[in-house]
């Protein structure tokens, strides 16, 4: 028989269980240990361009609403105005240059609207035009985007989360738009060939939506110009129906 002792203050008589019991006990603990959910890591001090690009991504995808700043139907702002933005103060044109052109993800496009067409790092803002491909959460009739009939032409579509977000709502309710105009889904795995936005690499959680299935109910799609998949789901909503399947980092099935 195996004693554990009893180190808090109190007169209870120690308690006797089995070595068989006790190694029970541990396996279980390790078993709730190993199962946790991921948790996220701290994350490390950002770089300047990374503060550029989360700026330009408020901007352009949320500022003009809440900042009533002017920018065109297609989401499209000029540059020159863009700089006079509090949060762009001492930012160059050759800084956003340099941030769109390293993206790795193509969140935004520049566009060129002078009259000669042409341009170089040093080039004056005036004519250059500026935008987001998606995430906005204000309407954009002009956006450019490709709406998906064939759901053959896109075999994978994948929505990434985290265990958290997905055990406290996602699984019963389905993916929600949230404050933006679509659900964001990506055409594969990060890394795979191809895909190079549409979830964030640090997902442990990934929803695989039946996209046949969902289109013949009505349900549309759109592709923006950098790739990723885009759906307003039924009233801003994806239901659960719509998983084909859903599995964490190591392939276990979580449906």
């Amino acid at each position: 028989m195996l004693k554990i002792i009893n180190w808090h203050c109190s007169r209870r008589p120690a308690q006797f269980i089995s070595i068989s019991s006790y190694a029970t006990i541990l396996q279980t603990m390790e078993m709730h240990t190993t199962s946790r959910p991921r948790t996220r890591q701290p994350r490390a001090p950002e770089s300047p361009d990374v503060k550029l690009s989360k700026s330009l991504s408020y901007i352009l995808r949320h500022g003009p609403v809440k900042e009533k700043l002017p920018i065109q139907p297609d989401g499209y702002m000029n540059v020159a105005e863009l700089l006079k933005h509090p949060r762009l103060r001492g930012i160059t044109f050759a800084d956003i240059r340099r941030v769109v052109d390293s993206n790795t993800k193509n969140r935004f496009k520049l566009e060129h609207r002078g009259p000669d067409g042409q341009a170089t790092m040093n080039s004056e803002p005036t004519g250059w035009w500026i935008r987001a491909n998606q995430g906005h959460s204000f309407e954009v009739p002009d956006l450019e985007l490709e709406q998906i009939i064939n759901p053959e032409s896109c075999p994978v579509v994948i929505h990434g989360t985290y265990t958290d977000a997905w055990n406290n709502g996602i699984r019963s309710q389905g993916l929600r738009k949230m404050k933006r105009n679509h659900i964001h889904l990506a055409a594969g795995l990060p890394g795979e060939s191809g895909v190079i936005s549409g979830m964030r690499t640090s997902s442990d959680v990934y929803i695989y939506v039946d996209m046949k299935k969902a289109i013949a109910d009505g349900i549309k799609f759109y592709k923006s110009e950098n790739g990723v998949i885009l759906t307003e789901g039924k009233g801003g909503v994806l239901p659960p129906q719509y998983f084909e399947k859903v599995l964490n980092r190591i392939g276990d099935s979580l449906l």
